[in-house]
């Protein structure tokens, strides 16, 4: 499914970043009258799970002897597309009235085929000059009917095309069924069929510049974009409040520290030390597993690299509406470029950390996000293959993915961890550790770590769970998400508040005397990625139609990953912007 310019165009990372999307074969988009315009079948399958897709002639539609199929870059096959000719002849400007693709007799087979279609609201999606079309294959008549047994299913047999044109290029097509051509598939019995289309032709005034702008308005309705913005100054009051309300208490309870530290050492006789001084020996002692803790920093840095970039290429428009090739494309190959990011920051953290085995880290850092990944992903691509779905990836298309991971992702992460090893940067303690550790007091149980993980995780969580559902609705449904500066700007505030609330946790942590703040910030930060996690739980059960076993592992596998990919992200800006902190507070004392 993969050609042979794929394979090179991705060793040599970039060139598919502009070539991922579905191309017709007129590359210029112009055509004269009478000129064959590409008409690409795409995939079929239930239009409540978009995962359990499907080859257009799976179904026993009229196809004329050998199905020819396009070949497809990394991205489009990764998406699940499987373009193939369709059976429909739309030349340019020729209009037609009535025309006969085949008549066929349907078996019994075919017809319980295409009846099980219409009862699970099997759609169609097509290509016509590169822009999207779909429909609905049958309606059930259930209306009024309590038994199930009296429902009647029906098959369309006519296809109506409505096609727009500016002189010689094509703007917009429209899809309608004819309500009146039906072919009853309820009975197991054969069945004579016509399959028609007809095709209509009208002028319009919209440039080919913004024919694409159809899609993006759809997801852009006024009320759409009233919740969107209120979602919008909803986080930033929170951010506003949260920033303000942390930076009042804690400038305030800090400068009382100083003052109280200080007079502390001027009268060291006077009293003994309390709160977060009195761990000035501990407070840089390095965590426990801190070569797990380095690797978890690695991944952690190298996807929120990942996500920089993404954000980039999405707000310079690579991501317009339906190209979603480019958008699997762009992760596959920032993710190859950005494993040098991983290795060099995991082995740099650990040898500042005193480690020795930096090649043990190094494969830890490489496999802690990649591992679990692999592993969901063998298991999804079995299942689809069991369904014989248009989401089981074909053999070639995994070579090329291993290729990519064998000649590119490991040797850059070994790259970056040769660097980092050899980068000989010290770890920046304002204080000096002592030998022996302080033991902590006992704490009550609302400061032990779960607690504190569900406090530091619902703030952020607070401020983006109105976004969640647009992004759930596009990625799991049917919906077009363009709105890329709304969605930029709430990333910001969730690392923001992220950030603000991991530090006054840890301060409030290490006021208790408890030194123990390595893993406690990054199990913080992270902790926004369990949230959506639960989420997920909600989204499946309450807002979705999802159902069966195969969108069911597809959903709750790659949401998985994406959560724990999050989890790792925002962990290590926790933890962060907590070292940054508890460095800032014990350079501002005197510790001997």
């Amino acid at each position: 499914m993969v050609n042979k310019m794929d394979l090179f165009a991705l060793l040599a990372m970039f060139v598919l970043f502009w070539g991922s999307g579905v191309k017709s074969d007129a590359s210029d988009h112009k055509y004269k009258d009478g000129d064959p315009v590409p008409l690409y079948a795409n995939k079929v399958g239930p239009f409540h799970n978009p995962s359990e897709t499907y080859m257009y002639f799976d179904l026993p539609f009229c196809s004329k002897g050998h199905v020819t199929e396009k070949k497809e870059a990394l991205g489009e096959v990764l998406n699940g597309d499987r373009l193939v000719d369709a059976p429909y002849k739309l030349n340019f400007l020729t209009e037609k009235e009535s025309a006969v693709v085949c008549e066929k007799r349907l078996s019994k087979k075919e017809v319980a085929q295409f009846r099980n279609a219409v009862i699970k609201d099997y759609y169609f999606q097509m290509y016509y000059d590169d822009l999207p079309i779909w429909g609905f294959i049958g309606k059930s008549d259930k209306e009024g009917k309590a038994d199930p047994s009296d429902y009647k299913y029906f098959l369309y047999r006519h296809i109506q095309f409505e096609i727009f044109y500016n002189k010689d290029r094509v703007i917009e097509i429209n899809v309608h069924t004819d309500p009146d051509s039906l072919v009853d598939v309820t009975e197991d019995k054969e069945v004579d069929v016509e399959f028609m289309y007809t095709v209509k032709w009208k002028v319009t005034d919209t440039p080919f510049e913004k024919r694409m702008e159809k899609y993006s308005q759809s997801s852009m309705m006024p009320h759409h974009l009233e919740i969107h913005w209120f979602s919008i100054i909803n986080s930033c009051v929170t951010v506003l409040l949260l920033t303000g309300f942390l930076a009042t208490i804690l400038m305030r309870v800090l400068k009382n520290d100083f003052v109280k530290y200080a007079h502390d050492d001027e009268s060291p006789d006077d009293q003994e030390e309390t709160g977060w001084k009195y761990i000035h020996g501990d407070v840089f002692r390095y965590p426990k597993h801190k070569s797990l803790f380095a690797a978890a920093l690695g991944s952690g840095t190298q996807l929120f690299t990942l996500t920089i970039f993404i954000f980039i290429l999405a707000l310079v428009g690579v991501f317009y509406p339906y190209n979603r090739g480019a958008l699997f494309t762009a992760l596959v190959v920032i993710y190859a470029l950005t494993s040098g990011i991983a290795g060099y920051t995991a082995t740099s953290f650990y040898c500042q950390l005193e480690g020795t085995n930096w090649v043990r880290n190094l494969l830890l850092a490489g496999c802690l996000f990649c591992g679990p990944l692999f592993l969901t992903f063998s298991f999804l691509n079995t299942v689809a293959i069991a369904y014989s779905a248009t989401a089981a990836l074909p053999f070639g298309t995994i070579v090329v993915i291993v290729l990519i991971w064998a000649l590119v992702t490991s040797p850059l992460l070994v790259l970056g961890g040769i660097a980092g090893k050899n980068s000989k940067a010290e770890f920046q303690a304002p204080c000096r550790t002592s030998k022996y550790p302080r033991e902590i007091p006992p704490l009550p149980w609302y400061r032990a770590t779960i607690p504190q993980m569900a406090m530091a995780g619902f703030l952020p969580f607070s401020a983006i769970y109105i976004e969640l559902y647009y992004i759930f609705a596009s990625v799991w449904g049917h919906r077009t998400y363009t709105i890329y500066s709304i969605l930029f700007i709430v990333f910001i505030i969730l690392l923001v508040v992220t950030a603000f609330i991991t530090v006054a946790l840890t301060y409030f942590q290490l006021a208790a005397e408890d030194h123990e703040w390595w893993w406690r910030s990054f199990l913080c930060g992270g902790s926004t990625g369990i949230f959506i996690s639960g989420y997920c739980f909600y989204y499946y059960h309450a807002r979705s139609d999802m159902s069966g076993f195969m969108q069911t592992t597809f959903f709750f596998g790659y949401m998985a990953c994406i959560c724990y990919g999050f989890f790792l992200m925002l962990g290590t800006v926790g933890f962060r912007a907590s070292l940054l902190f508890v460095r800032h507070i014990y350079r501002s004392i005197k510790c001997e």
